[in-house]
């Protein structure tokens, strides 16, 4: 999606809690002392049961696995490896890992066997995180299920757009959004009509397709159509919940995209005030019925895909997260426990530059967008490595 972007996370939740000021560390990640594996990752059965979370919960885990092993094996892998900056971390060794974890996913007869040879078999690496301390702070991206138009019309007034065929031909610094969809949104003298790929009935959610990269969108014959990102403006993403909290209408922490959606909703004047604010503007391409696809070029699976700085984090890699993860609570709200997971690094976010940095991928339509929404912990991420 970075391809979704959010997503450039692909991309970014608009989950908004301000974490401490970011530190780039000279090494991303760290090794975890074997005596002290157990307690620092908080070892415990439901970490070793995840992968039996539910029906087809395990599939899930394998096929995300077989996306990560299929992007390993490109030229592009080959290339995004050749730098990494920690050299113990190779293509090679990542693969043979995840080939490893495969195959104990399938003939471990209990999550204790299965726990038992991994912490035989595998060393694990801490990110550093926000502080050197191993503090990661996790959000939430999805892609939306919005109603489209393939013509403009008094109700979808709101295009996307295409790749103009001249991007890289454009002289920097590249237009601003305001030039290129005007105050309103409509780019009704925008330099880019011609180029209209869709038109939505919502400003907002245009506006969140080019924050999510990617959507479904339902045209009122009933078809749908994909969309994908396919480039972007060569701005840096600026969060409007930000901007919006340093204005005082909302305080510094809590601001949750549903509560935002509410304020915009309740003072649509808001829109025109704080949407032209990101300069960051979005391309899309009909992705023909694709599924949600990361910046590894490989689809990305709910709750098992994650998007960090492509910089520093090994691509493909198998790891784990610890934190807070909203789910549904049965009774119209939402609950948000402790979870340790098995995930794989595959996407990518244009405002994550650092190792403190993680978005989770929560799937497609309302609750993955509510779960997205809502999503703003600290917690701990680890990758696994085969020994050497």
């Amino acid at each position: 999606m970075k391809k979704l972007i959010a997503g450039f996370a692909l991309g970014l939740s608009l989950a908004v809690v301000t974490p401490h000021a970011a530190v780039h560390a000279q090494a991303p990640l760290t090794w975890v002392n074997p005596e002290r594996q157990a307690a620092d990752l908080g070892f415990d059965e439901q970490l070793w049961r995840s992968y039996y979370g539910g029906p087809g919960d395990k599939a899930a885990l394998i096929q995300s696995i077989d996306q990560s092993l299929r992007y390993l094996n490109t030229p592009s892998a080959a290339e995004a490896y050749r730098n990494y900056p920690i050299r113990w971390i190779t293509r090679d060794r990542t693969r043979r890992s995840l080939l490893r974890f495969r195959e104990l996913l399938q003939t471990a007869r209990s999550p204790q066997e299965l726990q038992a040879a991994v912490k035989r078999e595998f060393t694990f690496y801490r990110s550093v995180g926000l502080d050197n301390q191993g503090t990661v702070y996790f959000t939430g991206y999805y892609e939306p299920i919005y109603p489209a138009s393939r013509v403009r019309t008094a109700e979808y007034r709101y295009p996307l757009y295409r790749r103009p065929a001249n991007l890289e031909q454009w002289s920097m610094p590249h237009p601003t959004r305001r030039q290129l969809e005007g105050m309103d949104g409509m780019g009704t003298e925008s330099i880019l009509a011609g180029n209209e790929l869709v038109w939505l009935r919502d400003r907002l959610q245009a506006y969140l397709v080019h924050i999510q990269g990617s959507a479904q969108l339902k045209f009122p014959d009933g078809s749908i159509m994909n969309v994908g990102y396919h480039g972007s403006t060569n701005f840096p993403y600026v969060s409007i919940g930000q901007l919006m909290i340093r204005d005082g209408l909302h305080p510094r922490d809590g601001l949750t995209l549903p509560k935002m959606i509410d304020m915009f909703n309740q003072r649509p004047e808001l829109l025109t005030r704080y949407l032209p604010q990101n300069d960051r503007f979005i391309f899309f391409r009909d992705t023909q019925g694709s599924p949600a696809t990361g910046s590894l070029g490989v689809p990305i699976t709910a709750d098992r895909s994650i998007a960090t700085d492509r910089d520093l984090m090994p691509a493909g890699a198998l790891a784990i997260i610890r934190t807070q993860i909203p789910f549904p609570d049965g009774n119209g709200g939402i609950t948000a426990p402790t979870v340790s997971r098995f995930v794989l690094d595959q996407d990518r976010g244009s405002a994550i530059r650092t190792p403190g940095r993680v978005d989770v991928y929560m799937g497609t339509g309302e609750v993955a967008g509510l779960r997205a929404g809502v999503m703003g912990y600290r917690g701990q991420l680890y990758y696994l490595m085969l020994k050497e």
